[in-house]
């Protein structure tokens, strides 16, 4: 039977939120915005989440003590979001299977689209399935690239992005599920080379595709879960959500 996987990349301080906690930690309707994230992985059927930890990690341990399925893995210094998956080489390395590498700060992951990422994996088997969203205002987002043919070609940042790029709707969530060899392979060749110094995740799949692998690209996120906390602000809009879902499904 075939273990999954998932990567939880919890390291983050969160600076903009006003709070001295981890930033996956600040409350969102009295709980911990990675408890939603854990709550999602478990329901879609992951077998074990590494959650990556560093600043303030032992609260972030300590906040998930009761948590079944969950191991750490300590990122000492944070220097980026494929530094932060470097750091589960240990977990990873004798791993036969898919890994998911989410965001921790994405309390608004629906269990369903992890769902039907997991299923587009397993019938087509590619190196790397980006699941993706369609967003009407989609400013400060990655956007999907595409290829005349549909196929997944790049990410590329808002602030790389041309103005015609700028008018794709089609965004990148953090939200990626890997064949376990294909992304050790992508880590080792990703470079810091980059204003910020950084390993950046969203490297891999480029480099996955230079290499002739099948990388695609799966628009099956709802619009609410590109609803990401980086404010006070951000978090009441997030709130709200959740509340309105809530009450839709008669919770």
């Amino acid at each position: 039977m075939t273990i999954t996987l998932a990567v939880v990349m919890a390291a983050g301080k969160g600076t903009r939120m006003k709070s001295e906690l981890p930033k996956v930690l600040v409350p969102v309707r009295g709980r911990p915005m990675i408890d939603y994230v854990l709550d999602a992985l478990e329901a879609a059927g992951v077998d074990r989440s590494i959650v990556v930890v560093g600043y303030r990690a032992n609260n972030v341990r300590q906040a998930l003590v009761g948590r079944r399925n969950i191991v750490f893995a300590l990122q000492a210094e944070q220097r980026g979001t494929g530094h932060a998956v470097m750091s589960c080489r240990d977990y990873l390395a004798n791993h036969d299977g898919p890994v998911l590498v989410v965001a921790g700060d994405s309390p608004m992951m629906q269990c369903d689209s992890i769902r039907k990422l997991f299923a587009e994996f397993q019938r087509s088997r590619p190196a790397c399935l980006l699941g993706t969203a369609t967003k009407a205002d989609p400013h400060g987002l990655g956007r999907i690239v595409r290829d005349a043919a549909g196929r997944f070609s790049s990410i590329v940042e808002e602030k790389d992005a041309t103005p015609e790029q700028k008018k794709i709707q089609e965004v990148n969530l953090s939200c990626y599920l890997f064949n376990c060899h294909d992304l050790l392979a992508a880590l080792d060749q990703i470079r810091d080379d980059n204003s910020q110094g950084e390993y950046y995740l969203t490297d891999c799949p480029g480099a996955l595709l230079a290499d002739g692998k099948d990388v695609r690209a799966l628009n099956v996120l709802m619009p609410c879960e590109a609803l990401s906390i980086n404010s006070m602000e951000e978090l009441a809009i997030v709130a709200q959500t959740m509340q309105e879902m809530a009450t839709n499904r008669g919770h």
